[in-house]
């Protein structure tokens, strides 16, 4: 890596001011989105250029947006990435809509991610995990239940991807590494061993980003 390009990039984390501009009414907070962040670090660039891609993952009957930001000089070049899950359904929000809130959301922590943006206690953080969890706990409810009556099943490889893949996103490096030594060896020889493998790589370098 450029020692120069680094500087570089270290001198848009320390003065970049992304101010939290939006309001959500609902829930009373101030929050900063993707297009904060942009407006923000657009002047800073300098002949630097810098993209955003998303990319669909279907993982089991869900899926997923995997945002990726990509910065450069033409020579060296640093990406981030970031995933979120889309809702099964949102009040209010028709399919399209519901993706493209995923898609921000996702851009906004790959952006993160990128110049080192520390949005950990922003309330719309805890309503994005909220919305994600609440489903997350009902089904762990009702697995509960059952379970009282019943042994459970041997998971297949597809839950085994599923359960890996949220966890993923919300574990540590060091829960990552442990989670994904279990994946691992329980995917091997599956063709779901392939794409936990990319979402612990995506995870892995998110997480390695320097702050």
């Amino acid at each position: 890596m450029s020692k120069e390009f680094y500087a570089r990039l270290a001198e848009i984390q320390r003065t970049l001011n992304a101010p939290k501009n939006q309001y959500n009414s609902f829930g009373k907070y101030k929050y900063r989105s993707c297009e904060d962040i942009l407006e923000g670090v657009k002047p800073l660039l300098n002949g630097l250029f810098l993209s955003i891609s998303d990319e669909i993952v279907p993982i089991g009957d869900r899926y997923y947006v995997r945002a990726t930001a990509t910065i450069t000089d033409g020579e060296t070049t640093i990406t981030a990435s970031a995933m979120a899950r889309e809702e099964e359904s949102k009040k209010g929000m028709d399919a399209a809509q519901v993706t493209g809130a995923t898609s921000s959301y996702a851009r906004k922590y790959c952006l993160n991610g990128l110049f080192g943006i520390d949005d950990s206690r922003d309330a719309d953080t805890d309503e994005h995990k909220n919305q994600q969890n609440s489903a997350r706990q009902q089904s762990y409810q009702q697995n509960r239940q059952a379970a009282n009556n019943h042994p459970p099943p041997a998971r297949t490889p597809q839950q085994i991807l599923t359960a890996f893949t949220e966890y993923a996103l919300k574990s540590s490096i060091v829960e990552l590494e442990r989670a994904w030594k279990s994946a691992d060896k329980s995917l091997a020889g599956t063709e779901q061993h392939g794409k936990a493998q990319s979402v612990y790589l995506d995870r892995k370098a998110e997480l390695e980003q320097p702050a």
